[in-house]
């Protein structure tokens, strides 16, 4: 079958006012980036003309700037999930009459559109390295959700873009559950399984056309690993080889999983560089340029995600040894890469980042001071809720000391006290396995806080009289008040609650 060949803005004509729009990719990585600031430049003069058009978008987790970006400066986006991490958006969502953002965890949405929970799309828009007559595609550095999108969008955009490599063929494994009732388990064993298909098969008569282009994923560059990041990965890998050494950890490690960010690169790194933690694979989400770096290494032997979220020159020294990472690398959709099942089947020790903490082990993930939200949970709750060993690390302070995140309560719950194993900030380990509320109180002041906050925490602690999970309801956002007054959570008085 002859599919038509399409500029992006004759493309961006096919996507209507009201519109449901898929995306493939997740994170930058394997995002079409040449329609959508075209949709945005249709919205712009639309709007122009008094004419309505927004649309709502569905994508893997976050995008480039080329979406997200794009989209929500030309006013073109009414509802946006599962998860995002681009400024402008970010301000539209936090504010009255903005997008409406619906956070989600990632392994959430195929399923809750199988089941009908979720508007489906009627467009989607897939960034391919090969296609074939049939309709088969092959994918670039990310899968997402566009196997599910596929199932029921009536109109498939394909951007085939040449700057990717169509070696990247044998490196999906394209599958979807069943659901309930006849939902049987996933074959997946090990982490090196393959169970499902290694292109993307698309119902031909959808394609509606084909969109050429020549262009880089926009994975932002990683921070050189500071001092904190540093000992927060040191703190996490001298942990990992206690629990091998007591027998708590298999001799032969478990695989790994890594949220996103600098503080995920700099523990990958001391995992890494640690000789009494053995040569490992991961089960994550995505793999960042630590990864690709430790496994030229040998040190990760294989590595199943759902993205390749790493910078430009990483990615194309992928593509220039493609002999050599074949068969290290797997690229699913986020449902089997975050799929509770497996997580919890593989026994994964899983290491993810906090907004803020409190005392009893409570974790914020997503919102500054209760309110604002940042990014969104992405799949930490899929991963720590079900993990061998949840890990949350988060340094001490923020702000050049004025923020302290570890709190008395944290401002908004995304993981509970009950999920949460350990926490690591630069300063120390807090151990919360098989402690009391009490306890782990304990554990983390001592253990994590920054010294200048301890004995303020240890002072709200004083002020809570009985209770299972000791607080003072009047007292325990006295920190956030304070900066929220001030500036700065050092100028906390607890006299006022006495």
């Amino acid at each position: 079958m002859n599919f038509p060949i399409l500029t992006a803005a004759e493309a961006a004509q096919l996507v209507n006012d009201g519109d449901v729009v898929g995306f493939s990719g997740f994170t930058p990585a394997g995002v079409p980036k040449a329609v959508a600031p075209e949709i945005a430049k249709r919205a712009e003069a639309l709007h122009a003309e008094g004419k309505p058009f927004k649309i709502s978008v569905y994508t893997g987790a976050s995008t480039g700037d080329s979406v997200d970006g794009a989209l929500v400066r030309a006013q073109a986006v009414s509802f946006r999930t599962p998860y995002q991490s681009n400024k402008d958006l970010r301000a539209s969502m936090n504010k009255t009459g903005g997008v409406d953002y619906v956070d989600m965890h990632l392994s959430h949405l195929a399923q809750e559109m199988r089941y009908g929970f979720m508007s489906r799309p009627n467009v989607l828009i897939v960034e391919a390295c090969d296609i074939e007559p049939d309709g088969t595609v092959v994918l670039t550095a990310a899968v997402g959700n566009v196997a599910t999108f596929a199932r029921y969008a009536d109109k498939v955009i394909i951007e085939l873009n040449k700057h990717h490599s169509k070696q990247l063929r044998g490196m999906h494994d394209i599958y979807e559950p069943a659901d309930p009732p006849v939902r049987r388990e996933i074959p997946i064993y090990t982490v090196k399984d393959r169970i499902g298909s290694p292109v993307l098969k698309l119902d031909p008569s959808k394609i509606v056309g084909i969109v050429e282009t020549d262009l880089p994923d926009e994975v932002g560059s990683f921070h050189t690993p500071d001092e904190v990041t540093m000992r927060i990965g040191r703190n996490v890998s001298e942990f990992l080889t206690q629990e091998i050494k007591s027998g708590r950890i298999p001799a032969a490690f478990l695989p790994i999983q890594s949220g996103v960010g600098n503080i995920a690169n700099a523990v990958l790194y001391e995992l890494g560089n640690n000789p009494h933690v053995p040569p490992f694979t991961m089960y994550t989400e995505v793999m960042q340029d630590a990864v690709i770096d430790l496994m030229r290494q040998g040190r990760i032997t294989f590595g199943s995600a759902c993205a390749l979220t790493v910078t430009a020159p990483v990615l194309q020294g992928i593509y220039d040894d493609m002999s050599y990472f074949h068969d290290k690398i797997l690229l699913r959709p986020q449902e089997l890469s975050n799929n509770p099942e497996l997580i919890r089947r593989l026994g994964l020790i899983t290491i993810n980042t906090a907004l803020e903490a409190d005392i009893y082990g409570n974790i914020n993930s997503t919102h500054v001071t209760g309110t604002r939200m940042m990014n969104g949970i992405g799949g930490s709750g899929d991963f720590t809720r079900n993990a061998y060993i949840s890990i949350f690390t988060t340094p001490a302070t923020a702000k050049d000391g004025k923020i302290s995140s570890i709190v008395p309560m944290v401002s908004h719950l995304d993981h509970s006290e009950h999920s949460v194993k350990i926490l690591v900030t630069e300063f120390g380990v807090a151990d919360l396995r098989g402690k009391s509320p009490r306890q782990r109180a304990e554990e983390i002041i001592n253990k994590c806080v920054d010294p200048e906050y301890r004995p303020m925490l240890r002072d709200y602690l004083a002020l809570c009289k009985d209770g299972h999970t000791p607080h003072n309801l009047a007292a325990c956002f006295g920190m956030h008040r304070a900066f929220m007054e001030t500036g700065d959570m050092r100028t906390t008085d607890w006299s006022k609650f006495q």
